[in-house]
């Protein structure tokens, strides 16, 4: 499951990036590159390609989440490095302590 969750948040990170760089630049040039005539078909084209990077990212993010979810699982079944140290001084004789 967790290579699966792997594989799509690589896939979305990718989709991301190239729907990013698909978009035109909104503060380059100071609009001079926008004529009147294409201002609206850009403007729909534009808030699609917003629209879309912002679902892809909301995606990216859950699965993200979710990643780090199931490893916190998978990491808390196992013994921590000080609970096995503690287990093996608690077997030793201890030195007692001088007032």
């Amino acid at each position: 499951m967790e290579n699966l969750l792997i594989f799509v948040n690589i896939a979305l990170a990718i989709i991301l990036v190239i729907i990013i760089l698909l978009q035109r630049s909104e503060g380059g040039a100071l609009g001079l590159g926008v004529s009147q005539d294409n201002f609206t078909s850009a403007r729909s084209v534009g808030t699609f390609l917003t629209k879309f990077t912002s679902i892809v990212a909301t995606l990216f993010i859950i699965c993200s989440i979710a990643i780090v979810a199931i490893s916190r699982d998978e990491l808390r079944e196992t013994q921590s490095v000080l609970e096995k140290e503690e287990e093996e001084n608690s077997n030793l004789p201890q030195i007692p302590q001088s007032k």
